[in-house]
């Protein structure tokens, strides 16, 4: 697979929708991960991440003009331990919950499905890291209708073992613009990811349709000592 700049993915699709970001700097000694969040109606547009103990969570940024929660307001990372947990709704309470009690990352999404906002039937996209004794590995998951027939439900899991510096996998809601919105097809696209935080937040941000972004976050994890940094930037502040 060909490895491809993060930006020119980002600039040539004005609508990805949201999407996930995992690998490892390219000198090897952080794990990274980012999310974001894109939004066409005024409800998914009137959101801001805050950060939520060593995760973060999506609240509105006018409370006033929230209409529907339920697909809005989430919780899209949390950390258990030495595992950090990253999707694009409150599976990462399912993720959460399930591994908490000794299940799979697998096991949790099987009691999952896309969301029911019909026709767009909005995939599911979630991650999964883990660092332990200096090693580092990931897997992504998402679960789409079949070709927009919600009977039935697939269900997608790559897994990367012992992450290569300098790659990473980039997974996304949706194809492009659309109406119905076409789901993401194939494997998480692999790019390549940098060493500095700041400057792959900045790429990141500036790539994105300036329209339709609402927010950003950006993490990079030690691999040897798990202390962290984090980068979080709002449309709305």
């Amino acid at each position: 697979m060909q490895i491809r700049s993060i930006d020119q993915e980002l600039q040539n699709n004005s609508y990805p929708g949201r999407g996930i970001i995992i690998g490892r700097s390219a000198d090897g000694t952080k794990a990274v991960t980012a999310y974001f969040i894109m939004g066409r109606s005024e409800n998914s547009r009137n959101r801001i991440f805050v950060e939520d103990g060593e995760g973060i969570r999506t609240q509105a940024f006018d409370p006033e003009k929230l209409t529907d929660p339920s697909l809005v307001i989430y919780a899209p990372v949390r950390v258990l331990g030495n595992k950090t947990i990253v999707t694009n709704g409150d599976q990462t309470d399912t993720i959460y919950e399930y591994m908490d009690r000794q299940f799979t990352f697998e096991q949790a999404l099987r009691t999952r499905e896309f969301e029911p906002d019909a026709p767009n039937y909005t995939p599911r996209i979630s991650g999964i890291m883990h660092i332990e004794g200096g090693c580092y590995h990931y897997a992504m998951s998402i679960l789409k209708s079949n070709n927009g027939d919600p009977s039935s439900c697939l269900r997608h899991t790559f897994t990367y073992h012992n992450a290569k510096p300098g790659e990473g996998h980039f997974i996304h809601t949706y194809q492009g613009d659309g109406n119905p919105l076409p789901s993401f097809e194939g494997e998480p696209e692999l790019i390549s990811i940098p060493n500095d935080l700041e400057d792959f937040t900045q790429l990141l941000w500036n790539s994105l349709n300036e329209d339709n972004k609402i927010s950003l976050f950006v993490r990079f994890i030690d691999i040897e000592t798990g202390s962290y940094e984090t980068r979080i930037i709002n449309k709305h502040h």
